[in-house]
């Protein structure tokens, strides 16, 4: 017997049982292990699906380009496509994303622009944006758009739903899948749900995604929104495959939780996997523990991608360190930071009027010894200046110094109350974020940079 293409061999991935993680509770846990398709990962399912749908309806002919946002797997699987049926490729993804899937499809013959994390859905910048724009002045083009297009959770239903419940021959009681697009955990939910409306589906977000809030309370609160390492799962928007119905519980793990349960995974059940799956997997047991699973439950939790696609950063120690997901883990708060580092005085926040001029933020800054600082209108903080950016503006202007900070500053710092863990407020960090605001405290707000967390973290460690 032999295939047609690569394509053929999408589906029907194992259902492995797990007998370390987990060890101390009584549920039988079974890992859905989708690095088995060709592409490494569960989106080949969607991303031939989609392909196909749209072939159907016309909307992509021979020769076409594909153009789609992605974190790398659905990008995988829709380049293989291309490969089978001599389409091109066009991909966006974020700069948050690790450079073995940015290189693996380039391997495969695609095109990849990388756009900033940091940005709003609809900034013209946005990994979202680009790869709509670039699909309408691209002729013979297909936009797949995997977080709205329906074949995207029809796929699961046709195929993933239906395997689980082969595989455990009707008596899988739970479900556990993380949330991205959302196709994957709805899709499988309902074919499962419509077998047996008593299992459970339990769907993991990350810290920093808003689906947790929408599920409690219907609302989409800007608020919950907030950098994170996971790739893969999470969101900024609620996409039209996402449907909460199916869904009863919604998990959230933070970065560190995702990443040692991933090297977990792969050095105790010997599952080379990526964070998200480390993530469903701590979802899986929090969830387990926590409701107190009994030995007739039979839980199936979702492994949506390889390991391979992480080693210069799961499984690079260094990387796991500086992220501080090695080593043991600190109680610090940010009221502790801020006292560490001003000898138990906070309300220093060093501000700037956003009708000042670039020359008076430089010579606070100076008189200061301080290199960003708070942009204010009135009580409201409106943005920020960093001594980088202020840089990169007299260069390419030197007048522009005698402008007014309102016309040149960057986005606001992020705000955390003072009881916000350190870890949380590591996560907020990135190229383009130097400083947090700290709310909160009967002293006043006050600033951390990513300096000042690194010299009270290592003087802790010398004090312990």
């Amino acid at each position: 017997m032999w295939y047609n293409s690569i394509l053929e061999t999408i589906g029907n991935t194992p259902l492995i049982k797990l007998n370390v993680l987990g060890a101390d509770t009584k549920p039988t846990i079974l890992a859905k292990v989708e690095y088995f398709n060709p592409g490494q990962s569960v989106k080949d399912r969607i991303a031939v699906k989609m392909l196909d749908d749209a072939e159907s309806a016309g909307l992509i002919k021979p020769g076409g380009t594909i153009i789609e946002g992605t974190s790398g797997n659905t990008g995988m699987g829709l380049a293989l496509a291309a490969a089978v049926r001599g389409y091109k490729c066009i991909f966006t993804t974020t700069d948050k994303q690790s450079m073995e899937k940015v290189n693996l499809l380039r391997a495969l013959g695609a095109e990849v622009r990388i756009c900033p994390t940091n940005v709003e859905p609809d900034d013209p910048r946005s990994y979202y944006s680009v790869a709509k724009r670039l699909s309408e002045e691209i002729p013979n083009s297909w936009y797949p758009n995997q977080y709205d297009n329906l074949s995207n959770y029809q796929a699961h239903y046709e195929s993933t739903g239906p395997e689980l419940w082969e595989q455990t021959e009707g008596k899988i009681t739970h479900f556990v899948a993380g949330m991205g697009t959302g196709g994957t955990i709805t899709g499988t939910a309902k074919f499962l749900k419509e077998q047996n409306p008593d299992i459970k589906v339990i769907g993991v977000d990350s810290v920093g995604s808003v689906y947790k809030s929408y599920f409690e309370t219907g609302e989409f609160d800007k608020t919950q929104i907030a950098p994170y390492l996971t790739e893969g799962i999470g969101e900024d928007i609620i996409p039209a495959n996402i449907d909460f119905s199916y869904v009863d519980t919604v998990v959230q793990v933070d970065d560190r939780d995702a990443m040692v349960t991933t090297r977990a995974l792969a050095r105790k059940e010997g599952l080379f996997i990526g964070g998200s799956c480390g993530a469903a997997m701590a979802g899986a047991l929090d969830y387990i523990r926590t409701n107190r699973l009994g030995e007739n439950d039979v839980v199936v939790v979702l492994l949506p991608d390889s390991g391979t696609r992480y080693v210069s950063k799961i499984y690079n120690d260094e990387w796991m360190y500086a992220n501080g997901f090695m080593g043991e883990a600190t109680t610090l708060t940010a009221s502790e930071v801020v006292q560490h580092k001003d000898g138990g005085r906070s309300g220093n926040l060093l501000a700037v009027k956003s009708n000042q001029t670039v020359s008076e933020a430089i010579e606070i800054m100076q008189s200061e010894d301080v290199s960003q600082l708070v942009v204010t209108d009135g009580d409201a903080h409106v943005g920020s200046l960093s001594e980088n950016h202020i840089l990169s503006l007299m260069i390419a202007n030197p007048s522009a110094r005698d402008q007014r900070i309102g016309e040149l500053m960057e986005k606001p710092f992020p705000e955390v109350h003072c009881d916000t863990s350190v870890h949380h407020i590591s996560t907020l960090f990135d190229k383009h974020t130097s400083a947090v605001v700290v709310t909160g405290s009967a002293e006043g707000d006050s600033i951390i940079t990513k300096s000042d967390l690194i010299r009270v973290l290592s003087r802790s460690g010398q004090d312990s």
